[in-house]
C-alpha cells in the first residue's frame, strides 16, 4: 500500500467519522480537512470527478464555517417575552 492509497483511506475515514459529530461546526471542520484530502487524493490518482466534487464540498465548508463565526449570524435573534403573557408559548411549554 502506498502513501496515495493511505491517503484515500484516510480521508474516507475522515468523512465517516465527521458524521458521527453531534456539533455541527465540528461537522464542517473535520468534514472540510476530510474533503480536502479526497480532493487532493482524486487529484493524485487522476480521479477528476472525486477531486470536483470535494473540492466543491471543501469550499461550502469553508462558507459555513466563516458565516457560524461568532457575531455573524444573522438568522436569528433574541426577543424577550412574558411567559404568562403569551398564550402561544404557554401551549408550546405545555
Amino acid at each position: 500500500m502506498n502513501w496515495i492509497e493511505i491517503l484515500g483511506y484516510a480521508a474516507s475515514i475522515l468523512i465517516a467519522v465527521a458524521l458521527s459529530m453531534n456539533s455541527i461546526a465540528r461537522l464542517r471542520a473535520l468534514n472540510l480537512v476530510g474533503a480536502f484530502a479526497f480532493a487532493l487524493y482524486g487529484y493524485l490518482v487522476g480521479a477528476y470527478p472525486i477531486l470536483i466534487v470535494n473540492a466543491y464540498i471543501t469550499v461550502i465548508n469553508v462558507i459555513f464555517l466563516l458565516k457560524m463565526q461568532p457575531g455573524r449570524s444573522e438568522a436569528f435573534e433574541l426577543l424577550a417575552i412574558n411567559r404568562m403573557e403569551n398564550n402561544y408559548l404557554q401551549r408550546f411549554l405545555e
